[in-house]
């Protein structure tokens, strides 16, 4: 089975019985956005935190 279909199973799999459409695709919206972060972060494709400190003072 492909992984990608597998970790949606198991994350639908943790959600409530109750759960919506919404909730579903709230939590693959967050989940795609956190692994786009951190594949970012290992890339290196970061800003430090003291240079985004000086573009937003300077607002």
């Amino acid at each position: 089975m492909n992984i990608a279909k597998e970790e949606a199973m198991k994350l639908i799999n943790k959600l409530p019985n109750q759960v919506t459409w919404d909730d579903i695709m709230y939590e693959f919206y967050v989940r795609k956005k956190l692994e786009s972060a951190l594949k970012a972060a290992q890339e290196g494709r970061v800003v430090p935190h003291e240079e985004v400190k000086k573009r937003f003072s300077s607002l």
